[in-house]
């Protein structure tokens, strides 16, 4: 090798030994090392551009992946009836979308009441009787309710038909419902269930999944005000009355009692057919019945507001105001001042304002074969045990109720708290004399 050639080599060898070199050389190794197994630097302390922009891709990659895993929608028929039925069949087809893997699709109520015509049932929006988002958010987690827009495609549709008749048990549907939250069925976007109203379909689940979606219904915000309304007043009377005999509570302390008053025309030919079918005689109650067991509550102290929560467009008997024990004040809508509150409103809507005003009361008195009086027990039962009450029944709880179709002590209506340890919930859509009080 030539001496000449060697030079440079013997000069890079002599400057490789200087600290300065030493330090240059180690600072190319470490940016080599960044370049090669980092991600590109854009920023002080940020991550490299085009690393977040493939980030970015793999997140929503997932999301789509998360989309057509979890978005798979549950479409039911209009759901019909009484206000608490119609609660009650709304539950239900959640409780259905849960097994089956799925979201309910907002499903259309009935604003109006035809139990015949089907056809002439005015249809109202969940979300103008219920907040559509309190829902999801209370209720996250255990059932999810979407919208229509949420669908992506509108062909995906498989429909199921529901059975019915003698033949179809609840073990079929039970099969059937399984069945179908299974493949090739957990391909289709949206199962369309078709047939009967959901509250007819087969119960197979336990009153605390029902409590559970219950407590999840809230109000719209206003038929809130319009029930706070009802009770403000029946409070200012309550008020004046106290006042008379030289008590003066505060306006938002003042009790009253909420009477679920069932002696309507629809309701007694009702109950007197369930009578004889169930061959029992506690389900229909008289008025003059009525009147007896309230005043005859353990400890009800006296004066206090009795609000009659009744049916005025089917009421035939205009007496309901005379009869009351003394002490006692009865007021129906008229009386007490706030019938235009409700006739501006459906059916549904006024149906709404009741079960809140009488939900509120500091007693309720209902009865245990009505669907409103059972949801009425059911919502302050469970009120009671959130509290972490124990003694469900009495007038010592925070929100006593009673069945004045079922003979107490002293002739007065029985003290009644909902099982919430049943399987089912037979005895609150259809009633029961078995009440957990009793």
């Amino acid at each position: 090798m030539d001496f000449k050639s060697c030079r440079p080599l013997r000069c890079f060898r002599l400057h490789f030994d200087s600290p300065a070199c030493k330090c240059l050389i180690l600072v190319a190794i470490v940016l080599v090392f960044r370049a090669v197994c980092l991600p590109s630097y854009s920023g002080f302390g940020g991550i490299g551009q085009s690393n977040l922009f493939a980030f970015n891709n793999r997140q929503s990659a997932s999301n789509s992946e998360h989309h057509s895993v979890k978005f798979k929608f549950l479409e039911v028929p209009q759901i019909i009836w009484g206000l608490n039925n119609q609660k009650i069949a709304f539950a239900r087809a959640c409780l259905t979308a849960r097994m089956l893997n799925r979201t309910l699709l907002m499903p259309s109520l009935s604003a109006s009441l035809f139990y015949k015509e089907v056809d002439l049932l005015k249809p109202i929006s969940f979300d103008k009787v219920f907040q559509f988002g309190k829902f999801n958010s209370l209720c996250e987690g255990f059932v999810k309710l979407g919208r229509y827009s949420e669908v992506s495609n509108r062909s995906n549709v498989f429909e199921l038909q529901k059975g019915s008749g003698r033949r179809w048990t609840i073990e079929k549907d039970l099969d059937q419902l399984r069945l179908y939250s299974k493949h090739p069925y957990d391909e289709y976007e949206t199962i369309r269930i078709v047939g009967k109203n959901p509250f007819l379909w087969h119960d197979h689940w336990p009153v605390e999944d029902y409590a559970r979606v219950f407590q999840c219904l809230v109000w719209d915000d206003k038929i809130s005000r319009e029930a706070d309304k009802v009770v403000s007043k029946i409070r200012e009377i309550g008020l004046e009355e106290s006042r008379e005999v030289g008590s003066s509570p505060n306006l938002l302390r003042v009790p009253y009692v909420a009477v679920h008053m069932r002696i309507e025309k629809d309701w007694m030919i009702h109950c007197k057919k369930l009578e004889q079918r169930l061959n029992i005689s506690e389900i229909c109650s008289s008025k003059e019945q009525i009147m007896q067991r309230v005043g005859n509550i353990l400890g009800l102290k006296t004066p206090i507001v009795i609000y009659l929560a009744v049916a005025d467009d089917l009421l035939e008997d205009n007496s309901i105001l005379t009869g009351w024990k003394e002490g006692l004040l009865p007021l129906e809508k008229k009386k007490l001042g706030v019938f235009n509150i409700y006739k501006k409103h459906s059916y549904l809507i006024q149906s709404a304002i009741d079960y809140e005003v009488c939900l509120r009361s500091d007693v309720f008195v209902g009865n245990s074969f009505s669907t409103f009086s059972s949801l009425v027990v059911l919502d302050r039962t469970q009120k009671m045990i959130t509290m972490g009450v124990k003694d469900l029944c009495g007038m010592d709880v925070r929100w006593p109720s009673y069945a004045y179709n079922l003979e107490g002590e002293l002739n007065g209506p029985r003290p009644w708290a909902t099982n919430m340890s049943d399987l089912s919930l037979q005895a609150i859509s259809y009633g029961s004399n078995q009440i957990s009080c009793g």
